[in-house]
């Protein structure tokens, strides 16, 4: 009889084990990606950071050529301050804060957008070497926040993958590991542009 209380006191000890080795485990794979996706975020605001720095070079060229945009010049301006004001916390990404994030710098976008429009009236602009240089690198800049974007999706894709399938949902619950947004497209986007000529 004390052999079997034995044995069964072993197993009930190994079962134990071999559960808290488990659920360290999965918790350890949470952390792992929770600090994947921190780091797709930080590559994220790279970039955006990127377009911010072009910004100013890009005004006080087209400044020198277009002094009449005082008011277009002025919103790029104003625009890119609010854009750099509001930062997420990487471990407090909640769709509330991405929200204001994608709003922030969706009307920097714009703001860009109308600053190169206005280039087109000003031929010499247009032709100036340091502006054409500065519009490439923000071409290739809106490319790798495009690139960047995804890959932050795709990471967040992963861990929310992990903390809502069964049975990692319930270690995930139990240590407060929760899903995060995604980027998602502007309102709008899914309309394609007027092009009028």
């Amino acid at each position: 009889m004390k052999k079997g209380c034995l044995i069964a006191a072993v197993a009930v000890v190994v079962v134990v084990v071999l559960v808290g080795v488990w659920v360290a485990g999965l918790r350890n794979g949470f952390v792992t990606q929770e600090e994947e996706v921190a780091s797709a975020w930080s590559q994220v605001e790279n970039v955006y950071q990127r377009r911010a720095d072009l910004i100013p070079n890009l005004v006080a060229t087209v400044k020198g050529y277009a002094e009449h945009e005082q008011e277009t010049l002025e919103g790029v301006v104003n625009a890119r301050a609010r854009a750099t004001q509001i930062t997420v916390d990487p471990d407090k990404i909640d769709a509330e804060n991405l929200r204001k994030f994608q709003e922030a710098q969706g009307e920097l976008g714009a703001a860009l957008g109308r600053l190169l429009a206005v280039s087109e009236n000003y031929p010499d602009l247009k032709a100036n070497e340091q502006f054409l240089q500065l519009q490439a690198q923000l071409e290739g800049t809106e490319n790798r926040i495009a690139v960047e974007r995804k890959k932050f999706n795709e990471t967040v894709r992963a861990y929310n993958v992990s903390v809502r399938k069964f049975p990692g949902n319930i270690a995930a619950m139990i240590f407060g590991f929760e899903t995060k947004p995604y980027f998602e497209a502007a309102d709008g986007a899914e309309q394609a542009p007027k092009v009028e000529f």
